[in-house]
């Protein structure tokens, strides 16, 4: 399979899911390559939630195939399809409010740690070199993203806007392939939203990975996405690039509103 002329990292072929008598998601065909910025859109319950949910393994899908460099994972547990590259954000922060940005960031670290538990139990050295390697690496990534002034702060006395940094720089702590940001604008002013803007492109260049955004402010996802998928009650309607999104008739009926160039504001 392709995905903008690339081989896909993550293939979606065919994807329902089913509450019962109700369909969050369609015969959903997504692909996304190894160094895409895609958006996926549509208005709240659109299914896009859903989405995240099974690349994430959160839900089995009901019908259809999971792809992600080359390896089926649906139906996994969502620490392995973590463990296999796939790192995600949430709308709602879940930060571990009480432990300090640093620790937030090394607890993620842990995911990739090589030492054994007997290591650990008899500190031997190999277990004590990569403790240091891995606090060098927090560090790095805190400094990166000009967090590391916070280091020994509890996380719940950041600010908003810093508070949604430190998310994703503890999602980019496990090493990902595939960054999937779940509506990290919300709740930022938008001083804030353009420098999350930066971010993500910095984001995507700096550490050669794929993003999937999930986003309502248009302003954002059009400046910053290569490619879009609209979703419209669990069904997909429109993909293509922020210009042809804003110029298709479904997308605009469903959920841009009547006239093209509202694209421009939140949505």
């Amino acid at each position: 399979m392709e995905a903008n002329g690339q081989s896909a990292l993550l293939d979606l072929q065919r994807c329902t899911v089913r509450f019962g008598g109700l369909t969050a998601v369609s015969e959903l065909d997504m692909r996304i390559g190894a160094h895409d910025l895609v958006g996926l859109i549509g208005p709240n319950g659109a299914g896009k939630t859903t989405v995240f949910n099974i690349v994430t393994g959160v839900y089995k899908p009901t019908t259809g195939s999971i792809t992600f460099a080359g390896e089926r994972i649906a139906g996994l547990r969502p620490h392995r399809i973590a463990h296999k590259g796939i790192a995600r954000t949430f709308q709602n922060i879940r930060l571990f409010a009480s432990l300090s940005v640093f620790d937030n960031v090394r607890a993620a670290f842990n995911l990739r740690c090589k030492h054994t538990f007997v290591h650990a139990l008899l500190r031997l050295p190999a277990f004590y070199k990569e403790e240091r390697e891995i606090d060098a690496q927090v560090m790095e990534l805190l400094d990166i993203f000009d967090l590391g002034r916070f280091r020994d702060v509890p996380c719940k006395s950041l600010s908003y806007g810093d508070q949604r940094r430190l998310e994703i720089v503890r999602a980019l702590a496990t090493r990902p392939k595939l960054l999937l940001l779940d509506e990290p604008a919300a709740g930022m002013n938008p001083i804030e939203k353009e420098g999350l803007t930066k971010l993500i492109r910095f984001i995507k260049d700096k550490f050669d990975i794929a993003v999937l955004l999930v986003e309502h402010d248009m302003k954002l996802v059009m400046g910053v996405c290569e490619r879009i998928y609209v979703l419209d009650h669990g069904t997909k309607i429109a993909e293509g690039d922020p210009e042809a999104i804003t110029r298709n008739p479904k997308v605009i009926e469903a959920y841009l509103g009547e006239e093209p160039a509202e694209a421009e504001t939140d949505a």
